[in-house]
């Protein structure tokens, strides 16, 4: 059945809500407010979002706070187009897709589409990407390639975690939580002057939460029964030294424990292997895993600026991060050893960034350079024990291990140029040298393998390598990446733009490669915008993108000819293209002083137009295009909210509300089984503020309707060609059970935060 009428009609009913109430309340007589300045760094310079030729969504830190926003994947409800979940069976590890680009699967080698970046530091890996959001001045989302001014895997867009700059006063900030699912909550901020020229900043925070639900049976002895919970403690330092009025050094260091429960997932199927029931909640599950899971993240870095003078300035930012993560993903869900796959992802990275920018009369640039060094390893056991046993083993095991390790040198410079008072031109390019190693250890050993001893009680690791080494290889890449805009001043608060702009994902070898093979070379995106930002009245923002986007080269597994054309395997390869077209718009309107309004609406037609495989009894090339689809990709978001003051002598209250709606969207790109069909989520927050502005109290209240909704899942099943809908004709999968499992949002919590500001 077509749909696409109704998804338009939701796209109307949002702008012609939006709009009609912004006219119903702009009320004769009452006290005029105007829309506030915000600033962006979008460009790598401090800039009025109003100014900047490029969609991007900032998110400050008054509206995290009184939305109740506490980590950042609730962020993509307040950007048009965006996906921020967290991954399948883990806690931390960020699925990221802006325009239908990004990249679902988190293992090693793979590179993400969408960078992630907290004070301009490149976050490299998924896993630990789910910040919990500490002693941050906004979050801001730029959509569409970022190719010149912050690199390669920014092919979607980028995530920006922008922390606040101190300010040299004594300040204390003490928030504690409590909630649903007995939440538990601390987070202590604040800074302290060592001297009038030396500040010392911290943060710490303390997050736990039992779970939304249970795992109902488990096969192993003494494990937390708690399903989606939480347990996370984070720590921040920052030392800011301002040695003259033109020399500023900041000095951080982070550490993230996350020690939440491993994740289970739903059964949408009874399993043929055992008789367990199908649960009645969502957030109910079995296993035969631990359900330990660690996630543990550090980070350091140095950021120097020197203002030589009015118009230039120098920064230099070297940061180190490290991450390791010992996890446990029951892919089947049941008490039996079918499918359990325990694994580590163990990353660090090293990255130098020199930026100059300068200011001319009517110019501006923004130059630098970059290197980027990080090493990705990691190994996972496919246990199949059933299987194995089945065939007279003691188990099955397939284990696979190896590593990524990258280097990447970059130039970039980006200018803009004033052609006149009303025109002027963004030109802007990249130069990136990458270089990748990869090695992979792949094969079965018939016995129950686990990647350490004790990993489960008693057990006791073979020594030595269990498989054989089946790749060990090295490859080059260079590429050019663009950007050419244009920008018409049409008055004072409107403004046009066109762009072009180009980004590239790194070419990478196929981290589950079981013989050797070449690499894929890098993903091309090519962007297309239209763009409008505009003030009417300084009391109505509206912000307007047409984009059109070619993605070309995408890295598949399918069977390519090797040496000859009668040489076929099955690899990983560039066989994919898809292309998509869309608009977002973004509105903010003032009605008075005490009450405004929000609204952020994307809409995107995006699909494969290309996806090669072979077939290998003729060794004929054939396009398979038709069994993909873009994932994680909704062809409607919408998010419209209002938000309002009540000043009074008992303090300063704010209401919020906002509705976020998500049309349905696949979850696997090839034979999706997995669909979630649209759905929205309903939003209240009240907030109060002393008169003093000493304490702050929030009540917030999320998805009130308690709606259920996927963010993940695994598909190991077979559907019959002839009747592909009928379940019950479903075969057996890897593990020989029917594993279709799903993965699900939070559901409705409510949750008040006390706060103390010294």
């Amino acid at each position: 059945m077509n749909r696409k009428p109704t998804r338009v009609s939701y796209l109307a009913l949002a702008i012609s809500t939006a709009l009609s109430s912004m006219v119903v309340y702009a009320e004769d007589g009452a006290k005029k407010a105007e829309l506030e300045r915000i600033e962006v760094t979008a460009r790598k310079t401090v800039e009025n979002l109003q100014e900047v030729p490029v969609a991007v969504t900032s998110i400050g830190e008054s509206a995290l706070m009184e939305n109740g926003i506490s980590v950042m994947t609730e962020v993509q409800q307040f950007s048009p187009n965006t996906t921020l979940q967290a991954s399948r069976g883990t806690n931390s590890t960020i699925t990221a897709f802006i325009r239908g680009v990004g990249q679902q699967d988190p293992l090693w080698g793979y590179e993400p589409g969408v960078g992630i970046y907290v004070d301009d530091v490149y976050i490299a890996r998924p896993q630990g990407a789910v910040l919990d959001l500490l002693d941050v001045q906004q979050i801001e989302v730029l959509r569409g390639p970022q190719g010149t001014l912050y690199g390669k895997n920014t092919i979607g867009g980028a995530i920006k975690y922008v922390t606040k700059e101190m300010t040299g006063d004594a300040t204390l900030n003490i928030d504690g939580t409590v909630g649903s699912y007995n939440q538990r909550d601390l987070k202590i901020t604040g800074q302290l002057p060592i001297s009038d020229k030396i500040y010392l900043g911290y943060g710490y925070a303390n997050l736990t939460r039992d779970g939304f639900g249970e795992f109902l049976q488990m096969s192993q002895a003494g494990q937390d029964k708690e399903n989606y919970n939480k347990d996370v403690s984070a720590m921040r330092l920052t030392l800011e030294m301002h040695p003259t009025d033109k020399l500023f050094f900041r000095l951080a260091w982070d550490k993230t424990d996350d020690k939440s429960n491993a994740k289970g997932g739903y059964r949408l199927l009874p399993s043929l292997l055992t008789n367990a029931p199908i649960p009645d909640s969502v957030f109910d599950s079995y296993t035969s895993m631990p359900t330990w899971n660690k996630v543990e993240l550090e980070g350091y870095s140095l950021t120097s600026r020197w203002d030589m003078d009015d118009h230039t300035s120098f920064k230099y930012t070297v940061a180190k991060r490290d991450s390791y993560s010992p996890t446990n993903i029951d892919f089947d869900n049941t008490p039996l050893k079918i499918f359990d796959v325990p694994a580590i992802y163990d990353d660090n990275q090293l990255t130098h960034e020199l930026q100059v920018t300068h200011r001319g009369e009517n110019y501006k640039v923004v130059s630098g350079l970059y290197y980027y060094d990080a090493e990705s390893c990691g190994q996972f056991q496919a246990i199949l024990e059933v299987l194995g046993q089945s065939l007279g083993a003691p188990g099955l095991t397939r284990e696979v291990s190896g590593c990524s390790n990258s280097t990447s040198k970059a130039f970039y410079a980006q200018g803009n140029v004033d052609l006149n008072e009303q025109w002027s031109l963004t030109l802007g390019a990249r130069y990136t040298r990458d270089s990748k190693e990869a090695t992979v250890n792949n094969g079965l050993v018939f016995a129950t393998v686990y990647p350490e001893s004790n990993w489960i009680p008693g057990y006791v690791r073979p020594e030595g390598e269990l498989v054989p080494n089946v790749l060990d290889d090295n490859k080059d890449w260079s590429r050019f990446t663009p950007r050419v805009g244009i920008e018409y001043q049409y008055s004072d608060d409107i403004m046009f733009f066109a762009s072009y702009s180009q980004g590239f994902k790194s070419g990478t070898y196929n981290p589950r490669a079981s013989t050797t093979e070449p690499a894929a070379n890098p993903e091309i995106v090519d962007s297309f915008e239209l763009g409008m930002k505009s003030e009417w009245n300084k009391t109505l923002r509206a912000n307007l993108t047409l984009f059109a986007l070619d993605h070309k080269d995408r890295q598949y597994i399918s069977v390519l000819p090797g040496a000859t054309s009668a040489d076929l395997n099955q690899r990983l390869g560039n066989i994919g293209k898809s292309s998509g077209k869309g608009a977002e718009l973004e509105l903010t309107y003032i009605a008075t002083e005490s009450l405004s309004f929000d609204a952020a609406i994307g809409y995107i037609d995006s699909s494969f137009d290309e996806v090669l495989d072979t077939d290998q009894a003729t060794g004929l090339t054939f396009d398979k295009s038709e069994r993909f689809s873009i994932s994680n990709t909704p062809d409607v978001t919408f998010n419209v909210g209002a938000n309002y003051k009540i000043y009074s002598e008992f303090g300063d209250f704010v209401l919020n509300a906002n509705y976020y709606y998500r049309g349905d969207y696949v979850l696997f790109e090839e034979d999706s089984l997995l669909t979630q069909d649209g759905y929205g989520l309903l939003n209240f927050n009240v907030n109060w503020y002393s008169q003093d502005g000493n304490w702050r109290v929030g009540l917030h209240a999320k998805n009130l309707t308690d709606e259920e909704y996927m963010i993940g899942g695994y598909q190991f099943v077979t559907p019959d060609p002839t009747a592909p809908n009928d379940t019950s004709k479903y075969t057996p999968g890897l593990g020989g059970d029917n594993t279709l499992i799903g993965y699900y949002g939070d559901p409705r919590t409510i949750s008040l935060t006390v706060g103390y500001r010294f």
